[in-house]
Formats: C-alpha cells, sequence, structure tokens
C-alpha cells in the first residue's frame, strides 16, 4: 500500500500543476479565458496514450520510465515562468504538450506495475489509496503552490516545484523491480487482441464509456453554480474545494474498505450508483431553491460519493486487466473514459446554458443509468466474484 500511495501521489503531482495552478498563473498574468480553456485541449495525449503504450509495455523497465519522465516533466515546469503566458505562442503551447504528453507516457507504466503488483484479494484497499493519494497530490503540489503564490514569486515557486518533482521522480527507484514475462513483451498485441477482440468486449467499452458520464458532466459546471447562487469565494474555497477533497479521500477510501468486504461487482454498482444519485442533491437545491445549507449538503454528499465511485471504478478497471497485458489493457480502457469524459465536460457549459442548472443537473443522473443496464454483461469481465 506505501508503493501504491508513492506511486499515485507522483502521477497526480503533473495534474496538480495543470488543473490547479496554470488556471490561476495564467489569469493572473494576463492569460484570457479562451486561452485557459485551451488548455483542456492540450491535455489530449491523455485520451490517445493507448497508441504508443506497447513502447512502455514492451521495452524498459517501468519504474525507469516514470522516473525519466518525471525528471523531464520536472525541466519543463523550470521552464514555464520564464515564458509568456499572456500571449501564448508556440513555444508555451509546445512546454504544455510536451509535460501532458510525459504525463500520460508515466500513467501508462504506474498503472501497468499497480495492476501487477495487486493481489486481487487486495484490489479493494489498493483503490482507495491510489485514489486518496492522487488528490492529496492535487492539494498538497497544485493547493500547496497557488497558496504560497501570496508570500513568494512565481518564478521561485517554479523552481521549487521542478526540484520535488525531481525528488519524486528519484523515489522511484526505492521501489522494487518487477518484470514482465517475456513472452507478453514479444506477444503484446496478441495479448491485446484476445482480450478485446470479440463480440463480449462491445458491453465493457460501453460500461466504461457511461460509468463516470455524469460526474464528468456535472464536474465543470459545480463552482460556477455556487457563484450564481450568491456564494463568496471564501465558501467556495473552503466547502466544494477544501472540505471536498478531504470529503472525496475518505469516501474513497470507505469504497475501497466497502469493495475488500463486498467484492469488487457489488461495489461498481452500489457505489457508482450512489455517486450517481448525488447529482440529483444539486437538482434539487437548484428547483426548491434551498440556500446555503442545502448547498452544503449536497456538496458533502457529492464529494464523498464521489471518492466512494472513483474507487469502485479504479478497482473494476484494475480487475478486468490481465496483469501481464494491463500495460496496453489498462491504457485502453483509461483513454476512452477520459476521452469522453473531456468532450462531455466540453458541453457542460452549453447544456446548463440552455436547459438550466436543475433540469442539466437531473439530465447528468440520467446520463449515467446506461452504464447499469450493461452490468449483466458485464460481471462475466471481474475475476472476482462479490462476497457475502
Amino acid at each position: 500500500m506505501g508503493i501504491v500511495a508513492l506511486l499515485y501521489f507522483i502521477q497526480g503531482s503533473p495534474p496538480a500543476i495543470l488543473w490547479e495552478v496554470l488556471p490561476v498563473y495564467f489569469r493572473l498574468h494576463g492569460g484570457s479565458l479562451r486561452a485557459i480553456g485551451g488548455l483542456r485541449l492540450l491535455e489530449l495525449p491523455y485520451s490517445l496514450k493507448v497508441f504508443w503504450s506497447p513502447v512502455v509495455h514492451r521495452y524498459g523497465d517501468r519504474r525507469i520510465w516514470v522516473v525519466a519522465c518525471m525528471l523531464a516533466i520536472a525541466v519543463v515546469v523550470g521552464l514555464l515562468p520564464f515564458v509568456d503566458v499572456a500571449h501564448p505562442g508556440w513555444v508555451v503551447i509546445t512546454l504544455l504538450l510536451v509535460l501532458t504528453t510525459l504525463s500520460a507516457t508515466q500513467d501508462i507504466a504506474i498503472d501497468s506495475y499497480t495492476v501487477g503488483l495487486i493481489k486481487r484479494e487486495e484490489e479493494g484497499a489498493a483503490n482507495g489509496v491510489r485514489a486518496s493519494a492522487y488528490r492529496v497530490a492535487l492539494v498538497l503540489i497544485g493547493g500547496g503552490m497557488v497558496l504560497l503564490a501570496s508570500i513568494l514569486q512565481w518564478t521561485l515557486l517554479y523552481l521549487i516545484a521542478a526540484v520535488v518533482l525531481a525528488l519524486l521522480a528519484l523515489s522511484t527507484l526505492v521501489v522494487p523491480r518487477l518484470d514482465l514475462p517475456a513472452t507478453a513483451r514479444e506477444r503484446w498485441l496478441a495479448g491485446f487482441v484476445g482480450w478485446i477482440g470479440t463480440w463480449n468486449a462491445i458491453p465493457l467499452v460501453l460500461f466504461v464509456l457511461f460509468y463516470r458520464l455524469g460526474e464528468y458532466a456535472i464536474g465543470p459546471m459545480v463552482k460556477p453554480f455556487w457563484v450564481d447562487q450568491g456564494r463568496s469565494v471564501f465558501e467556495i474555497g473552503l466547502v466544494p474545494t477544501t472540505f471536498g477533497i478531504i470529503l472525496s479521500v475518505a469516501g474513497a477510501l470507505s469504497g475501497g474498505a466497502f469493495i475488500s468486504r463486498y467484492g469488487t461487482f457489488r461495489g461498481v454498482w452500489v457505489l457508482g450508483l450512489l455517486q450517481a444519485v448525488s447529482n440529483l442533491g444539486y437538482a434539487l437545491v437548484a428547483w426548491a431553491s434551498l440556500g446555503r445549507f442545502g448547498l452544503y449538503g449536497a456538496s458533502v454528499f457529492e464529494s464523498f460519493s464521489g471518492g466512494l465511485g472513483t474507487a469502485a471504478f479504479l478497482a473494476f478497471l484494475m480487475n478486468v486487466c490481465q496483469k501481464e497485458h494491463a500495460t496496453i489493457q489498462y491504457a485502453f480502457l483509461s483513454s476512452i473514459f477520459s476521452l469522453t469524459g473531456r468532450l462531455m465536460g466540453g458541453l457542460s457549459g452549453l447544456g446548463a446554458e440552455r436547459f438550466g442548472y436543475g433540469n442539466y443537473f437531473a439530465l447528468t443522473f440520467l446520463l449515467s443509468l446506461p452504464a447499469y443496464a450493461l452490468l449483466p454483461w458485464v460481471k462475466k469481465w471481474i475475476h472476482e466474484e462479490a462476497k457475502s
């Protein structure tokens, strides 16, 4: 569990820069809203990583992939304060595209290593830990930089962050080596095609597409809803952000414990359904004008159940992959849901404007339901039967 926590703290560190730091940095330095929104387009490598996952699978030690990628990311982060973000040109775009590509590549190596490391009976606890460690990285690396920006210069902050990322890279060397079988490296295509190349794979792919669709659809509109409800910046920073991340960590750990006790299949539908239902809390606040404390309650439910659902989904993805071929299989599945998530997130503003907050939030709940109709066909992919 300590190894899992370290690896997923490392995995969450580059997105912490992308999601928590760069939007603030861009805006404070004169970047337009259009440019800030365009940052999401530069995250496309996360959705395309399956195409170069065979290279990671076939060549080298997965730990060395992580070290090399993180050291290169540290260099990119160290260069960011020396480029003009007020009018981002090709230099900025190239740096950020290199950052996201390197981050996506290390994701491939970390996910593959973890699937091979964790025993089936440990998957519930491990996925609670990995979801929590990822979120802690968002808080400490991302939130920490933004917080320290009030007392330190941005250039110094980026250089400190680069050093921290480099140290995290080197810390990977303490992780024990875990080799793939030579036959699995050589027969990577056969391993992938044999796993996904049947009609039985269609329900699996559709399930992965739909399972977190509601979460991705509501996510970008939560903070604007708080603003339009008249809540202060302090409240937004305290309740849905700080407390929200703490609650999501608690939910992830609780979800991992639930899966360890009751099994992956039961965790997927019980915890995932709670996550989907939480969207209706925000819809109810919008419809009934429940005010401040109704909004707080909806936020608490959404944050905690989001952690539950994340732990369940990660456990499912780990469970359905074959350990010796997880590099490409896991990259394929994670590419699918990240692509649909980014597309749905991009359309969320249009949906909220067209239907209004309440109706749109209710619609996001409905978007999650098709996944549950697929559960009877998806169950055969799960290696671990639900426990009584």
